[in-house]
């Protein structure tokens, strides 16, 4: 059982929101918490930028992070969001489970 957490910034939670529920319902997820408000420091287009972002994590399998990428690329507001994903090396195995259940 391959789980992954996935890493999505987005600009507020309305977005954060959108996604999440279109990632839930399209069971490319089975679960996805929304982090309140952080302070990013980048990069872009040559000038360094501070904007305020909300924090996705998406919980789902390692077959669907590619799906779950297009979807999120699909949705999102900016031009190159950051969608990363994390192997999952232990945990609860009912939870990791359910997780498996909920994205079948």
């Amino acid at each position: 059982m391959e789980i992954r957490l996935v890493y999505i910034t987005v600009g507020d939670e309305a977005e954060a929101r959108r996604i999440g529920r279109a990632l839930i319902e399209a069971r490319l997820a089975a679960c996805v918490n929304i982090h309140g408000r952080v302070q990013s420091l980048y990069r872009w287009d040559g000038a360094i930028q501070e904007d305020t972002e909300v924090v996705l994590i998406a919980k789902t399998r390692e077959s669907l992070v590619r799906d779950l990428t297009e979807k999120v690329l699909t949705l999102h507001s900016y031009d190159c969001p950051c969608i990363v994903a994390m192997p999952v090396s232990g945990g609860n195995p009912a939870f990791l489970n359910w997780v498996v259940e909920e994205t079948a």
